[in-house]
């Protein structure tokens, strides 16, 4: 027992590993402030694209969606490091987690937000143009508020997938907390700060999970 508390839960090994997790932390929130408005914003583009009237614009958009949600980020990522460079593009580490980040997480936000515009009747936007709005008004002012609201259980969800997902940084030697962890842990020969990153991701996420289940409850009481 003392040997698994001492390999786990060494708690001054957690102390002295604490500023470098804190470094961690921060570039994962920064990780993260990056990422989730990059992917809203693919899926906007995708989810708009795939509903648009004309085919050279839907169907792109629907195969952009099929490509980035079949492929492991983790694999996406390691491409943008490690591969373009061989073609004569190296956009380093950030841009590469920003470009996979744009890809992949905004094929699952266009898909759910594509969804969410969907579930709208047409006769709201009919509505909305026979009071004088354009078209763009009438989406951004009826339309797009009823399809956020109406799928904001699953745009939560996935927020909170993104912001776990920033953990894959740590394959292309970005510092976020996984990464500064592993390097505590290799110095230390001791898994106890990859249990207190753990419990850092933890307190973080937390409450966005408590957020998720009271939106999902309102969601079922709602269709009740």
């Amino acid at each position: 027992m003392n040997d698994f508390l001492d390999a786990f839960f060494d708690f001054d090994i957690i102390r002295q590993a604490l500023p470098i997790l804190w470094a961690g932390l921060k570039q994962t929130v920064l990780l993260s402030l990056m990422a989730v408005p990059l992917g809203v914003l693919g899926g906007f583009l995708m989810a708009f694209g795939a509903r648009a009237r004309s085919r050279w614009l839907r169907w792109p958009a629907v195969a952009v969606c099929d490509v980035f949600r079949a492929v492991p980020p983790l694999v996406l990522l390691v491409f943008l490091y490690a591969g373009l460079p061989f073609t004569g593009l190296d956009i380093g580490a950030w841009g590469a987690v920003a470009v996979g980040f744009f890809l992949n997480t905004g094929a699952y936000y266009g898909e759910i937000l594509r969804a969410g515009l969907d579930s709208v009747a047409k006769g709201q936007d009919e509505a909305a143009r026979a009071l004088g709005l354009r078209p763009w008004q009438a989406m951004l002012l009826v339309v797009l508020p009823q399809a956020v609201r109406n799928v904001l259980p699953d745009l939560v969800s996935n927020t909170l997938e993104v912001v776990k997902l920033t953990s894959l940084a740590s394959v292309v030697a970005l510092p976020e907390l996984l990464f500064q962890a592993r390097q505590a842990q290799s110095v230390t020969y001791n898994a106890s700060p990859i249990v207190a990153a753990a419990a850092i991701y933890f307190v973080l996420l937390w409450p966005v999970v408590r957020l998720l289940s009271r939106l999902e409850n309102r969601a079922v009481r709602g269709r009740g």
